[in-house]
């Protein structure tokens, strides 16, 4: 492996995928900043925001899932130099992302119920309710910021949401600190005050990045409204692609939010524990999902220029710099396992527990960040379907079960259902790894056919 083809490769990866990183990093620091001040009230209120946010996270992973499909389509149009094209797919796709943010908001508001039928603490549950009722409304201007997000970063103009999203953060900080607690003239609002901070934040977040793309001289075109009707088939190529990615984010989402489920039947410093751990691990995370937008746009975008010996080494060179990253991270998550968790909440045995998972989520920070950036290479080849399928069996055939029966209480606990996370995520990584590598080779070897029959 000539590893120079792929190492002169990273700062141009890096240039890219740094504005979706601070963006994406921006969004967990909203939650981030959410535990930490709620962390203050105590182990309770923490709990009830983890719960309450695992129906929240089940939503977001729909919404964001399907308005992935406008990047890579939004990338190979720009690659053909088709603007048309990339402008109805445009249009097409903000209007999918506004309705379903409308859909995911009832959806969630009926959904309540479930709450108390999960064998969770009831003082957790009630605190829940009323934080998750203004957060599921939240959804609408966040899935509408996704949108255009998406469509941004399709044109490699990443950095105009990440300016969007840090500046929502400083919005959520202010109005978290004087609802939460009630300062000056505020109401102490406690949870309820800290979900209003997280809708002001969103709403503001969406208007800023609408207001800095439509007045971007080379976005002009693509704001104009098209004179012809709506297509059935561009939503149809949008749904086709969205559907499947919602659905890989649903699977991998989904056993993070099942952890939380088994956590809670520990009891309540358990499940306190569990969200101090899985939001440092997402916030980890999101750098790897930076470089895996990065991987959908550089893909998607030789695709349309169809130069395919190019794509794959571009792809392997993100593949090698997440690996390397991610080391870095797990490196520091086992040297700061006993710190991290005390910058959330003073409570011994909950900083404990929270240290013991912290080595777990070192461990799988390798396996976390390649399939990520696999699948974003893989999307960026609009392959989707068999992505999807190798989700469900990494994550619901292989890792579940592991979590299942190795975290109960007479078992392993909390770390057992953390190992289940590990278990998932890296047999995810290599069967994810085979699929790009087989299908790259493939695209390759099709177009030398072509060349030479032609």
């Amino acid at each position: 492996m000539n590893l120079s083809l792929y190492t002169k490769e990273f700062s141009k990866n890096l240039n890219l995928a740094f504005p979706i990183m601070m963006g994406q990093l921006g969004h967990v620091l909203v939650g981030f900043i959410d535990n930490l001040m709620i962390g203050q009230l105590g182990a309770a209120p923490l709990a009830a925001v983890s719960l309450g946010n695992t129906l929240v996270f089940f939503a977001l992973f729909l919404g964001i899932g399907f308005s992935f499909a406008i990047t890579p389509l939004i990338a190979e149009a720009d690659g053909e130099g088709n603007a048309q094209k990339g402008r109805a797919y445009f249009q097409h796709g903000l209007i999918m992302c506004t309705v379903n943010g409308v859909i995911l908001f009832l959806l969630l508001f009926l959904a309540k119920p479930i709450l108390q039928m999960m064998d969770q603490p009831p003082d957790v549950v009630d605190l829940a309710l009323p934080y998750l009722d203004i957060v599921a409304f939240s959804l609408i201007p966040l899935m509408i910021f996704q949108g255009f997000k998406q469509f941004a970063d399709g044109l490699s103009m990443t950095k105009y949401a990440m300016y969007a999203t840090l500046l929502a953060n400083i919005v959520n900080v202010i109005f978290n600190y004087l609802l939460i607690y009630g300062v000056w003239f505020f109401p102490r609002l406690e949870l309820e005050g800290a979900a209003i901070g997280t809708l002001i934040s969103r709403v503001f977040m969406l208007l800023l990045l609408y207001f800095i793309l439509s007045r971007r001289p080379k976005l002009k075109s693509y704001f104009i409204l098209m004179k012809r009707p709506l297509s059935k088939n561009i939503f149809r190529r949008l749904v086709n692609l969205g559907f499947p990615t919602a659905l890989q984010m649903l699977f991998e989402g989904g056993i993070f939010t099942a952890t939380v489920l088994l956590a809670g039947t520990l009891g309540t410093n358990p499940q306190a524990a569990n969200q101090i751990a899985l939001n440092l691990a997402s916030m980890t995370f999101m750098i790897a999902v930076g470089l895996g937008v990065t991987a959908t746009i550089r893909v998607a975008n030789q695709k349309g220029k169809q130069q395919f010996k190019t794509l794959r080494d571009v792809a392997f060179s993100i593949f090698l710099q997440v690996f390397l990253i991610e080391s870095i991270f797990a490196l520091g998550f086992i040297l700061m396992k006993n710190f991290l968790p005390t910058l959330y909440i003073d409570d011994a045995e909950v900083i404990v527990l929270a240290s013991q998972l912290l080595v777990i989520a070192a461990l799988f920070q390798l396996s976390d960040g390649l399939q990520v950036t696999i699948l974003g290479a893989l999307r960026g080849l609009q392959d989707v379907k068999i992505p999807t399928l190798i989700c469900f069996i990494a994550y619901w055939l292989i890792g579940f079960p592991v979590s299942y029966f190795a975290g109960k209480a007479d078992v392993l606990g909390s770390s057992g259902i953390w190992l289940g996370l590990l278990s998932g995520l890296t047999a995810s990584a290599i069967m994810l790894y085979i699929r790009f590598n087989y299908l790259s080779k493939q695209q390759i070897e099709k177009f030398d056919l072509k060349n030479i029959t032609s």
